[in-house]
């Protein structure tokens, strides 16, 4: 037998088929979570790069771009043809730092903050959805699988996040 978690349910070895069944679950679902992003996405000719900034923008008001870059793992030029979009369609405002001149922080416009919302409202939906089909019990459960799954680094800037969203 495995180990005991809480709820006295003992987890099992995992056999390869079920774990590509797992794989194969993940890439399904993650089609599906970014399908109706990329619809909205494609009207304005932006991709999943332009998201992620948008969505990391939001959540960090006035981030640096160094910081966007160490959250994004990308590369500077690569974060700089996205950026450079967002600036340019009104989206990102780019605005010098107070303490340090070359720091660049980064703030939604309204415009940003009405396409951040359109996409993660489309996000939130298929995942409520997904979780009310699942139980209660498959929210935490998942989380942990996900955290689990995730970097250091990104774990750690989750779990700062997560600290964040309850004060």
């Amino acid at each position: 037998m495995g180990e005991q978690r809480p709820g006295g349910e003992a987890l099992l070895f995992l056999t390869d088929e079920q774990l590509r069944k797992g794989i194969e679950a993940m890439f399904f679902a993650y089609r599906g979570f970014t399908a109706d992003p990329d619809r909205i996405l494609a009207e304005h000719g932006y991709g999943r790069a332009h998201h992620r900034a948008v969505h990391f923008i939001n959540r960090t008001p006035g981030m640096t771009v160094n910081n966007l870059l160490e959250i994004l793992g990308v590369t500077k030029q690569s974060l700089n043809r996205v950026l450079r979009s967002l600036v340019e369609d009104g989206l990102v405002q780019s605005r010098i730092g107070t303490h340090d001149k070359r720091e660049r922080h980064l703030f939604l416009t309204d415009t940003g903050k009405a396409l951040e919302q359109a996409l993660s409202e489309a996000q939130r939906h298929r995942m409520r959805a997904a979780y009310r089909a699942a139980g209660p019990e498959a929210v935490v459960g998942f989380r942990q699988v996900l955290e689990a799954m995730m970097d250091p680094e990104q774990r750690h800037y989750f779990a700062r996040q997560a600290g964040r969203d309850k004060a």
